[in-house]
């Protein structure tokens, strides 16, 4: 049993060696942040929705390009964050307006209006948080390590570890939290201060 023990730690402290000399190959990564264009596409179910507000499902899209950072060391190479490029924000909207509202009519025109609203504070959550981006994810990647591999073959999987370490950063996680969070006090004040006029309106109420 101690034979055993000495050959499983003959075989790991050599890793952990390497991963130790990968150390001073560590970057600070060059974080660029873009947002992506967006789309919005109105449609009316055949079922029955909100008659007043109608709905908005948004798509938050979050996807991280890295460069590596490629390094020769004795029995390997050592793979690092050298550059990480950031797409973070709204990529679709689907707008529902309920069937009974023809299309172009008064009472479309107001739902409609009503939900770009809904839109735009969508987008206001990444626009008023880009600081916060830049400080979460700048977090995140001065936290990851270079990763040690023997064959060249290993440093595209390497890459991916460091992609996946990214997003499951918990700096990551608490940055979606706070979007998601965000969204919900925006998009309630929306609601909370609609008296319904301008629909009221078109009914002649």
């Amino acid at each position: 049993m101690f034979r055993f023990y000495l050959i499983l730690l003959s075989l790991i402290l050599p890793t952990i060696s390497f991963a130790d000399d990968c150390l001073g190959y560590k970057l600070t990564p060059k974080i660029t942040i873009k947002t992506p264009s967006w789309n919005k596409q109105v449609v009316q179910p055949l079922q029955h929705i909100d008659v007043l507000h109608g709905d908005v499902i948004a798509t938050l899209v979050d996807n991280y390009e890295i460069t590596g950072d490629i390094t020769s060391i004795e029995d390997g190479f050592c793979v690092g964050l050298k550059n990480i490029d950031a797409t973070i924000g709204y990529s679709d909207f689907l707008v529902q307006i309920d069937i009974s509202h023809k299309p172009d009519s008064c009472s479309y025109n107001a739902v409609l209006s009503h939900e770009d609203e809904h839109i735009r504070a969508y987008l206001s959550v990444i626009d008023d948080n880009q600081d916060l981006l830049k400080q979460s994810i700048s977090s995140a990647a001065d936290s990851i390590t270079p990763i040690f591999v023997k064959e060249e073959k290993d440093i595209e999987s390497a890459l991916d570890k460091l992609n996946e370490q990214i997003q499951n950063h918990p700096d990551i996680i608490l940055l979606k939290q706070h979007i998601k969070a965000e969204e919900e006090i925006r998009n309630k004040h929306i609601d909370q201060n609609e008296t319904g006029e301008t629909l009221k309106k078109c009914f002649d109420f």
